[in-house]
């Protein structure tokens, strides 16, 4: 057994030694939690912790524990009931100044986090998740196309020196009123060459026109509204690492977030829910933002905003850029005056409307207005009513001191809105503001009872497939039992480091690979029994086993990758869950079944005269 050397011994030691801590992980079952974080507004800190400490011992449910960890506060609970009970107080008390969110939280000891040792986030079919059921805002997306529609009929009026009293927006289109009956042609030609999607009808004075879009331009905005909200939180889900979440369009205007495995629900509920984006807007310096707050007289063409620290000021309605034209977004500081800022970069068409509004505004001001839909949640009739609102601020009116076009700093926020906001922005800004309809955590698909029933069964199945082997094959059985147990762990290991979702298709694919890995050392086995049938000395019979089975065994593996790799490249959803588990199993199965039984067998029978083999 001398061509067995010391290094491979070494190697299988470190391996199974890395394999045992990084599956050590998936022991610690993770705790009910409550999850606090704050919003606009709101700040976590110990006084927080304290009130929130008491909170819970009022509602009945104390805190097994509270943890202060920078801008969150968790608190962990023995069971779901008491976690549900301090969850209600809490977001009932604290309002929307904080985002309060169920969560699962790890008990996995600090040392084995530190070192990168995580357990695997369990699939919907197994934990459950975060269920988000979100609703476009169509009454947002009539107003957001109406509204762009009314400054082109007024630009190409303009441009074609068409003189008008009036261009209004109204709750079903748009009202245009000519100054001459005259006009009445030239006018419908340039809003129909400039706008063809607009439906026009003109009154019986001559003068007034009134337009709205057609009904199959509206269905079609509707629809690719919606699909570009879902490209959006796809990538908004990205960006919170969450494994293989489910993003799906439900109708015509709804579309479904689930969550397998999340760990920190707050932020991913902060990042769904949220719709900030920015606006740019001129500042209509000829009024006074003063007197029209009291009179409460603003000029058609403007608006009255609030600015963030008090105050008004009145803006243009036209918009000059807006949040769907940006293709990068950073927080940072700015070089000037150090504080938090977001660095825009904008697309070619919005660079265009930027360079040429601050080529023709040098000395005027620019506001940036900050546009964020806010959930929220209250109770009607003892049930739970999602609902939100939409706050609009002027966070910061600069004059333009040079001219700009595709890249350029925004200040006014905090340090923390700041970076939020980059990462929305980036992530993509929705093309309609979107509410949260209805959030629930959801229990496992098949049900515990079901869940706990095939676990046992596969316990069961595996442990008469270890008797047998052991049993049929004797002490090499026993060396297999060992391997295949080792191989167990060098899968949930790999599984873990990669922070691989758990699905009953996973754990499927997991009793395949012990099986497979099974067949590995039958044939070691056999080749075992008939080399020392013919002849052959025990360690000569050993030896050759091993060579001689290693071609069969690479042969029937590296089949088996082929047809996991085909399910991972066509498969989707649970099947490639499956492939992903099976080619990860079948690789581990080839060490532990050739290298680790090896490595055993060596260390049993190396440098003693036998006799026989108990095989």
């Amino acid at each position: 057994m001398s061509d067995f050397p010391r290094w491979k011994y070494a190697l299988v030691a470190v391996v199974l030694l890395i394999g045992i801590v990084y599956a050590l992980p998936n022991l610690f079952p993770q705790q009910p939690a409550v999850q606090i974080q704050a919003n606009r507004g709101g700040k976590v800190d110990s006084a927080l912790e304290q009130r929130v400490e008491a909170l819970f011992a009022k509602a009945g449910a104390p805190a097994g524990s509270l943890v202060l960890n920078g801008d969150r506060l968790l608190a962990r609970f023995p069971n779901t009931d008491q976690q549900l009970k301090a969850y209600t107080a809490a977001r009932d008390a604290l309002g929307e100044d904080y985002v309060v969110a169920l969560n699962l939280a790890s008990t996995v000891p600090p040392w084995l986090r530190a070192i990168g040792a995580n357990s695997m986030p369990l699939g919907l079919d197994l934990q459950g998740g975060v269920h988000f059921l979100m609703q476009v805002d169509n009454k947002a997306v009539m107003n957001q196309q109406m509204q762009r529609y009314t400054d082109d009929i007024r630009d190409a009026l303009r441009e074609k020196h068409i003189p008008y009293d009036e261009v209004v927006r109204l709750p079903e289109g748009v009202r245009i009123v000519l100054r001459a009956a005259a006009d009445h042609d030239a006018a419908l030609a340039a809003i129909t060459a400039n706008d063809p999607d607009l439906t026009l009808t003109t009154a019986s004075d001559g003068v007034t026109v009134n337009a709205s879009l057609k009904p199959e331009k509206l269905i079609a905005i509707e629809q690719s509204i919606v699909h570009q909200n879902l490209s959006t939180l796809r990538n908004r889900v990205n960006a919170l690492g969450v494994a293989e979440p489910l993003i799906q369009q439900q109708g015509a205007s709804r579309i479904v977030v689930e969550l397998p495995g999340v760990q920190d629900t707050a932020e991913a509920k902060k990042i769904l829910g949220a719709t900030a984006t920015l606006e740019y807007h001129a500042v209509d310096e000829s009024v006074n933002p003063a007197e029209a707050t009291q009179s409460g007289n603003v000029p058609p063409e403007d608006r009255l905003y609030k600015m963030r620290g008090g105050g008004s000021i009145v803006l243009k309605k036209k918009v000059i850029v807006s949040g769907d034209e940006l293709v990068d977004a950073s927080s940072g500081f700015d070089p000037q005056s150090g504080a938090p800022s977001v660095n825009i970069e904008l697309n070619s068409a919005g660079a265009k409307k930027m360079l040429d509004y601050t080529t023709q505004n040098v000395g005027k001001r620019m506001a940036v207005v900050y546009i964020e839909r806010i959930p929220e949640t209250r109770m009607v009739d003892g049930k739970e009513v999602h609902t939100s609102r939409t706050s609009e601020e002027v966070i910061n009116a600069a004059t333009v001191n040079g001219v700009f076009g595709k890249r350029f700093t925004t200040t006014g926020l905090g340090l923390q809105e700041a970076k939020e906001l980059a990462l929305l922005l980036k992530s993509g800004s929705l093309a309609a503001p979107m509410d949260i309809v209805e959030e629930r955590v959801i229990g496992p698909s098949l049900g515990q009872q079901n869940i706990v029933q095939g676990l046992r069964a596969v316990g069961l199945g595996l442990g008469l497939v270890l008797l047998a082997a052991a049993f049929y094959y004797k002490l090499f059985g026993l060396v297999a039992d060992i391997a295949l147990v080792f191989n167990l762990v060098l899968l949930v290991a790999v599984l873990s480091i990669f922070q691989a979702t758990l699905t009953m298709p996973s754990i499927a694919g997991i009793v395949l690979t012990l099986g497979m890995a099974i067949d590995a050392n039958v044939l070691i086995c056999e080749r075992i029994r008939e080399e020392l049938r013919g002849g052959s000395t025990p360690l000569a019979s050993i030896r050759a086993g091993y060579q001689k089975a290693w071609a069969t065994i690479l042969d029937a593996n590296v089949t088996h990758l082929i047809a996991a790799f085909g399910l991972m490249t066509f498969g989707s959803g649970s099947i490639r869950g499956f492939a992903i588990t099976l080619a990860v199993g079948i690789l581990t199965s080839m060490f532990t079944s050739v290298t680790v039984t090896h490595a055993i067998t060596a260390l049993l029978h190396g440098g003693r005269k036998l006799k026989t083999l108990s095989v």
